[in-house]
């Protein structure tokens, strides 16, 4: 019976998804119990939603409250397989993958959904002063980097009697730029008002640096004037029609003016894996690969590209690399390969708009609701309606009930989450301003806490 059962499985047609984000997970749930075999492939053991992503960088949420193990979620599913590896070549024309650790894969169908990572616009030694946020590591990071400057304040003030200002830069005002300079007045202004003895959290300055003309660009411009204004209403401080040409530990250049900066984060800008550049295929400035709207690259009708990864155009308009049309992209494309099957047409992707929404932060949001009803809404409402659609896309009920408990929390005793500091206590351009008892500066450490000599914000 069991030789029967490989057999059977053998023959069946093998689907490989590359990425267990939005696309590859929605993909695979798709095809579980169907005639198929499939091996999601994905270099770490969990998928993350990334739209709270924030939250764990802001210690308002623990990794666990947002990340599922991809086998857990496919435990009940006996025709898929779930691999740690991670892809190094793909053979179009023989239907092979080349794996990391040596292995070779075959498959019928691909699944490409590796989505996209930070892009420094040519200059990736940004990367180690300003951290973006896409993994439960960079969170994690940015987490430690935030609440270490406020340690670090502490210790001077009670030692030396002054310490640096507390600075915080976001380069972009998209919807993550705007979510963690939200989310930085708040723990400031709110959850640590009582916790420091010799500083003033509330001091804490928070800027945003946008290049275009308004926050949040893809949203109405209403929306955009509002969000502006409820962080206003928390103290951050916006400037829109600002480039940033240089970052370095302990400030940026903004426009040709220094601006001092005790946490740098990186909001502005994304390119696709470099997974895309494997295949062969036509893809745009950002590294996606341009298909059609059954999602297949040119001549090759037996790969799906889903997600960020994918450059997609449904009339005349570029179709987002967010959350909900990577979900609906993975659906499709696993109806595609359900059709053949079927002996059954192929259908043209249609890219089901819902809205967007942001949070501002607490009690604070904007919602661009487009389904359904159109409506826009902003402050309570938005921020309400941001809850409700987080928590129903959250994947496992444990996960869900965690965060509803902890923003319950949260909101109704005005207490913060997990602020764990872990890993080194070094702050990049942190400095001593008696001087005297600074450390040593190391010009070539970017940790070095001497680096930079003064701390004045040019506005």
């Amino acid at each position: 019976m069991q030789a029967d059962t490989k057999t059977s499985r053998a023959a069946r047609p093998r689907v490989v998804i590359i990425g267990a984000g939005f696309a590859g997970v929605w993909a695979a749930r798709r095809l579980s119990g169907k005639p198929v075999e499939v091996t999601l492939i994905d270099r770490r053991n969990h998928h993350t939603f990334q739209p709270l992503l924030y939250q764990v960088a802001l210690a308002a949420l623990s990794p666990g409250d947002i990340a599922q193990p991809i086998r857990t979620m496919f435990r009940n599913q006996p025709n898929i397989d779930v691999l740690m590896d991670e892809v190094e070549s793909i053979d179009a024309e023989s239907h092979r993958l080349q794996m990391r650790s040596g292995a070779t894969l075959e498959f019928d169908y691909l699944i490409l959904a590796t989505g996209a990572t930070h892009s420094y616009f040519g200059h990736d030694e940004w990367a180690a002063v300003a951290p973006g946020l896409k993994t439960v590591e960079d969170a994690l990071e940015i987490r430690r980097r935030v609440l270490l400057a406020f340690e670090l304040a502490e210790r001077q003030k009670l030692e030396h009697g002054s310490h640096p200002p507390l600075n915080f830069v976001i380069v972009g005002g998209g919807a993550t730029g705007v979510e963690l300079a939200g989310a930085i007045a708040d723990i400031s202004r709110v959850y640590m008002r009582e916790e420091f003895r010799h500083i003033d959290p509330a001091n804490a300055h928070v800027l945003v640096i946008e290049g275009s003309p308004r926050l949040l660009n893809s949203y109405p411009e209403g929306l955009s004037r509002d969000a502006e204004r409820q962080l206003q209403e928390r103290g951050v401080e916006v400037h829109c029609n600002s480039r940033v040409t240089d970052i370095q530990p302990g400030y940026v250049v903004v426009d040709g003016k220094r601006v001092e900066s005790v946490v740098t984060l990186w909001a502005a800008g994304v390119q696709a894996s470099p997974l895309g550049a494997m295949l062969g295929a036509k893809t745009d400035k950002r590294g996606a690969i341009v298909v059609d709207l059954h999602l297949n690259p040119p001549g090759m009708p037996n790969i799906f590209v889903c997600g960020d990864l994918a450059h997609v155009e449904e009339n005349g308009r570029l179709i987002p690399g967010v959350a909900q049309p990577a979900m609906q992209m993975g659906r499709h494309a696993a109806e595609e390969i359900l059709a053949d099957l079927a002996g059954k047409p192929r259908t043209l992707f249609h890219y089901f708009d819902k809205g967007d929404m942001s949070t501002i932060g607490r009690h604070s949001a904007v919602a661009n609701v487009v389904w359904p009803f159109k409506e826009h809404l902003q402050g309570f409402a938005a921020w309400l309606a941001w809850l409700v659609v987080h928590i129903y896309f959250l994947i496992g009920f444990r996960n869900r009930i965690l965060v509803m408990l902890q923003w319950v929390w949260m909101y109704f005793g005005f207490s913060g989450g997990p602020r764990l500091i872990t890993g080194s206590q070094k702050l990049p351009g942190w400095t001593t301003l008696t001087g005297n008892d600074a450390p040593a500066a190391d010009p070539m450490d970017p940790t070095s806490p001497g680096v930079v000599e003064k701390h004045h914000l040019v506005r």
